[in-house]
């Protein structure tokens, strides 16, 4: 299957449970992965996370499949912007 037609197929569902097992090394029923289905499945974590989601972390791929390292400084302005929904005041609550 090549990277397009993979990242069409792949819903949120789909990344979040591959991500798990990767994570875990284990599928959802708890078999162990074998050494090319961790590669594999890496591989497409991976490819959904460059070229679909804004990922915050500090060490991503890129859409151009190059690695982006954030600095520390820049990983840490990051970590202390505050990001507001909505304000209220006294009277509103």
């Amino acid at each position: 299957m090549n990277p397009e037609m993979l990242l069409k197929s792949m819903t949120p569902e789909v990344y979040q449970r591959l991500l798990q097992t990767v994570e875990t090394g284990k599928w959802l029923d708890g078999k162990p992965l074998t050494d090319g289905q961790r590669e594999s499945t890496m591989q497409a974590v991976m490819l959904y996370q460059a070229k679909v989601l804004k990922s915050d972390q500090h060490m991503t791929v890129g859409a151009d499949g190059e690695i982006v390292q954030k600095s520390r400084q820049q990983f840490k302005q990051e970590l202390n912007e505050t990001n507001t929904i909505a304000r209220f005041t006294q009277n509103d609550i």
